[in-house]
């Protein structure tokens, strides 16, 4: 099915409002949202879905924003939700971003003007070789642009528009949810599935235009705390035995073949993401990743043996190794509902671009939201060089993500 009239996007303006918003997440916070800043989007959000006629938005006291688009329908048709979330990463500044719309692409280096060194080069972006004659939005060089995830809120925004504006399109209930705190790990801590009532959801958080990911990391983190010897150093001889040595030694010490930056497609990786301690006590905290979960065990393994082997120098210090549950490999959950991704993928191919399945290295909202209850994977936003100072989105990708929305709800209706 077509639209009766042309839809009247209005997903740039939107998403260049939402970006000018610091909404940064904040890792070491033991406050939920992590920052109060990011309800200064969810509230503005709030209020232009109240403008639309959407009467039932609102913000929780969690930061979560609820909003229904009404069936419009006599057929009894499954609950869908599109979810994105506000908070842009802690790696990058997201305060006093400045967008730039870089009209009619044609493969030249962008060159952004706040800091000339940050140059988006084609060389480097291979995905903007399918941008030529695109409208291309970047930052202005000093911070993120904020394309993770505000270009998925403003996509979501723009279809509650057209849904809406458009009667012609046929369709259930409709529920959104805008989460805090995703880059965080925290999006969906206090998520409320029974106020949701959702069969199915969709998190609109990925990448290139017609992209769509089932699969996820399967995800532990994991605390190694070395205890030393401290001496005075002026008498350490043959006494001090430093915990801040000891945890360089078994970080360098690491196999390269599980780090990182030595492994892509569905390899997995052990990443020690931060260290902190004194001569007494260290400490390592570390993320584990695989595609498969019965690798995450041996994983941690690598981190014990790694540290067995450094401290048989250090005769009187030890350790302890904790591992924690983070999220899981949302492809078990989706294996069991087929219809939730071939619904998403024919609504791609409606758009006329081509749907390809796709993993996910790394997690979204719908990694946990599946293992919830809520079944969610992740269809593309058109973000690029996330949590960088050269992310980009273009606006006619953001366009496709919108109708790529629409169809999806018009699917599950004609399907009923």
């Amino acid at each position: 099915m077509s639209f009766n009239s042309p839809l009247s996007f209005t997903v740039t303006d939107r998403f260049l409002r939402y970006v000018t918003i610091d909404t940064q997440s904040d890792p070491t916070s033991v406050t939920f949202p992590s920052t109060e800043k990011q309800k200064n989007l969810s509230r503005l959000l709030v209020d232009e879905l109240l403008a639309m006629g959407v009467q039932d938005a609102h913000l929780d006291e969690f930061g979560y924003v609820y909003a229904t688009i009404p069936s419009n329908t006599n057929k009894q048709v499954p609950v869908i939700c599109f979810c994105s979330h506000v908070d842009t990463a802690p790696d990058c500044s997201g305060a006093n971003v400045k967008p730039i719309v870089h009209k009619n692409y044609q493969g030249q280096d962008i060159i952004l003007p706040d800091d000339p060194t940050q140059v988006v080069k084609l060389t480097d972006h291979p995905d903007l070789k399918n941008q030529f004659g695109h409208d291309v939005i970047t930052a202005s060089g000093t911070t993120l642009l904020g394309a993770d995830n505000k270009a998925g809120v403003a996509e979501i925004m723009d279809a509650c528009y057209q849904l809406i504006n458009h009667p012609e399109i046929k369709h259930g209930d409709i529920r959104i949810l805008f989460t805090p705190d995703e880059e965080v790990g925290h999006g969906v801590d206090h998520v409320d599935i029974a106020r949701l009532g959702a069969y199915a959801a969709y998190t609109i958080d990925g990448e290139s235009a017609g992209n769509m990911e089932n699969e996820t990391f399967s995800a532990d983190g994991a605390r190694l705390i070395i205890q030393g010897v401290s001496a005075h150093p002026g008498f350490a001889k043959g006494k001090m035995e430093s915990a801040i040595k000891i945890a360089g030694e078994i970080v360098a010490a690491l196999p390269d073949e599980l780090s990182p930056e030595h492994t892509d497609a569905m390899q997995g990786f052990v990443h020690p993401v931060s260290i902190e301690g004194h001569v007494e006590t260290a400490g390592i905290d570390f993320i584990i990743r695989d595609f498969d979960e019965g690798n995450l065990k041996s994983h941690a393994d690598v981190i014990r043996k790694t540290a067995d082997e450094v401290l048989k120098k250090y005769p009187n210090s030890a350790y302890t190794l904790t591992t924690s549950q983070q999220y899981r490999n949302m492809k078990n959950v989706l294996e069991q509902h087929p219809e939730i991704v071939a619904n998403a993928m024919e609504a791609i191919n409606r758009t006329g671009l081509t749907a390809k399945l796709c993993s996910i290295r790394g997690g979204t909202d719908g990694s946990r939201l599946s293992f919830m209850g809520l079944p969610c994977p992740n269809i593309f936003a058109g973000e690029h060089a996330f949590h960088s100072k050269q992310e980009w989105v273009s606006v006619q990708d953001m366009q496709k993500a919108v109708e790529t929305i629409l169809h999806l709800c018009m699917i599950w209706e004609e399907k009923a």
